[in-house]
């Protein structure tokens, strides 16, 4: 009965991003041609609740699901990788027209096409997995 809470909370989230138009294809494309703030907004707001979320789960000392604490370990060092990482992800964004969270969303709202993008992405992340040791860094 545990993890029917985060279902839940799932759900709203669901609720909110579709809602909020962050799952709308053309509202993405506004983003990268630069013609909108709407999506930044939502970007925005999601730094600042992550930043917050964070510091509450490092000063409260916040258990899991299990009840074993929370340890945030520090990100290693070396940018080159993030950069990729940060490039391939946005090309894929851009491209596809969203990122993986929205993904599940439009497939529950009714979009199977998107199905074609989960198996992307699960492709390009069992890829990711096979080749990350011949990455450099």
């Amino acid at each position: 009965m545990k993890v029917l809470k985060y279902l839940i909370v799932g759900f709203i989230f669901g609720i909110v991003l579709t809602k909020s138009e962050a799952v709308s294809w053309y509202r993405i494309y506004e983003m990268f041609q630069f013609q909108s703030f709407h999506m930044y907004g939502i970007i925005i707001v999601a730094i600042t609740t992550g930043i917050i979320g964070l510091q509450i789960i490092k000063r409260k000392q916040v258990k899991d699901i299990k009840g074993i604490p929370i340890v945030i370990s520090d990100k290693e060092s070396g940018s080159f990788r993030y950069w990729i990482g940060g490039l391939f992800f946005g090309l894929g964004w851009a491209l596809v027209g969203c990122c993986p969270g929205p993904i599940f969303i439009l497939i529950g709202a009714g979009f199977f096409p998107v199905v074609l993008v989960l198996l992307g992405a699960l492709l390009g992340t069992f890829l990711y997995g096979v080749l990350k040791d011949k990455f450099p860094e």
